[in-house]
């Protein structure tokens, strides 16, 4: 009888390591004949229509608002609000920090067909060193090595075979904050002979230990490709020599309605696939002083026609692979946030300044403000820090964008221009002043 017992413990767990395993994606980038790159999940195709999501209310930062603390009941509810929006725009991934349980990251997926980016700040806003907290990371040091590469080691384990996982992020462009000594975002200096110096001295270094850590997740993890998330393309040169182990470019880049000669830049220097892991445009006009949804749609859609033209079989780069618009919900707390100030008002300042976005530029003044980037207004929360969110006509206008499938058999750069041609942002305008309408009446 034990014997018996036995078996049917052994074959019992035996189908549950099966039944598992089957709903863990195997998710791998891949290069055709031509030298074209794709995402692919189980040997599908997939391209990247995502999202830079947090769930961060009025009131509160991205150190106390702990969402991931509350009660299963409230999480599950402010997932229905945001996760059904995301869903209805055709947005497919999220990228969110790895302070995400794993089994939300299933849930999310199993309920919303949404994946997850897992983004590992990798010392980007400092480190804890043997128990203190140290805001300026120098990746040089030995302790900042083993802290760093154990946080890694534990995130992979924790998180290795997750439903829904897509890929393992590492930074967020921290190039840009070896120049800075805070969180918030600054002008890049210009002088060049700086640049040089930093990115010797403190890049290097920093490159090299990311590339560490991307080795050392494939010793852990083999169903998730990694990728770095970079500056723009500043340093790409180091990246090159240094992070051969990592399979993804991920950059956050903010050139107003075009990325330039990036892809080809991306080609030639790395050969990699490039994601765009930030990108878009803020819905307040520093110049008129008010909010202006119109000029944020047109440079989101315009960057979106950009991405689609150069993922892989179009005949362009061919090594683009999806972007992540910044971002769903108004940030309150983010100017001011070095302070821990003013979280619960909506900040017109702008804090850095970007002649890409010349609707609302005047060279030497800033126009670039941080805690308006949402695709969607933020409402006021309620006793259980839910809130109504406001989509504006860059949802509406991104729910249209994302309908088209770039590895569709009948996929050409002419359909791509065809189908972007249609998407009228006054038409998006008007949507998000019905749909604005129709939600304050139910409050």
């Amino acid at each position: 009888m034990e014997k018996i017992l036995l078996v049917l413990l052994m074959f019992f767990n035996c189908n549950q390591q099966v039944a598992s395993t089957r709903t863990v994606q195997k998710v791998e980038v891949q290069y055709d004949k031509d030298g074209a790159a794709f995402l692919t999940v189980d040997g599908e195709k997939m391209i990247i229509n995502g999202m830079n999501w947090d769930y961060i209310p009025i009131g509160r930062d991205a150190v106390s608002a702990e969402f991931w603390k509350k009660s299963d009941e409230i999480i599950k509810a402010g997932l229905e609000i945001e996760m059904s929006l995301l869903k209805d725009m055709n947005v497919n991934v999220i990228r969110q920090y790895s302070e995400v349980p794993p089994r939300w990251i299933q849930y999310i997926y199993e309920n919303y067909g949404i994946y997850t980016i897992l983004n590992h700040s990798f010392g980007r806003y400092g480190v804890s060193l043997e128990g203190v907290w140290t805001p300026v990371t120098n990746y040089a040091d030995g302790r900042v090595k083993n802290q760093l590469l154990s946080e890694i080691t534990k995130l992979a384990n924790e998180y290795k075979n997750t439903p829904g996982l897509l890929m393992y992020l590492l930074g967020n462009e921290n190039n840009y904050g070896l120049f800075w000594q805070g969180a918030e975002t600054e002008n890049i200096p210009n002088e060049e002979e700086k640049k040089k110096i930093i990115a010797e001295k403190r890049g290097r270094p920093m490159y090299q230990l990311m590339n560490e850590a991307s080795k050392k997740i494939k010793t852990i993890d083999t169903n998730v490709p990694i990728a770095i998330c970079n500056g723009d393309v500043l340093f790409i040169d180091i990246i090159a020599e240094e992070c051969t182990d990592v399979d993804i470019f991920g950059t956050n880049v903010y050139r107003g309605s075009s990325f330039g000669d990036l892809f080809q830049v991306v080609k030639e220097k790395l050969n990699k696939p490039v994601l765009f892991t930030e990108f878009g445009a803020d819905a307040f006009n520093a110049i008129s002083n008010k909010e202006d949804q119109a000029d944020q749609a047109f440079y989101m859609i315009e960057n979106w026609k950009e991405i689609y033209a150069n993922v892989g079989g179009l005949g362009k780069a061919n090594n683009c692979i999806g972007g992540c618009t910044f971002q769903f919900s108004d940030g309150w707390w983010k100017y001011g946030f070095d302070n821990r100030i003013n979280a619960d008002k909506h900040d017109n300042n702008a804090s850095w300044s970007n002649g890409g976005y010349g609707k609302d530029y005047i060279k030497g003044k800033d126009n670039m403000n941080e805690e308006w980037f949402g695709v969607c207004a933020k409402g006021k929360s309620d006793s259980k820090d839910l809130a109504t969110l406001y989509p504006r006509a860059a949802y509406f206008a991104l729910k249209e964008a994302h309908q088209f499938n770039p590895y569709a058999k009948d996929a050409t750069l002419k359909s791509i221009e065809a189908h972007f041609s249609k998407i009228q942002i006054e038409k998006a305008l008007q949507k998000a002043e019905k749909n604005k309408a129709i939600l304050e009446s139910k409050q």
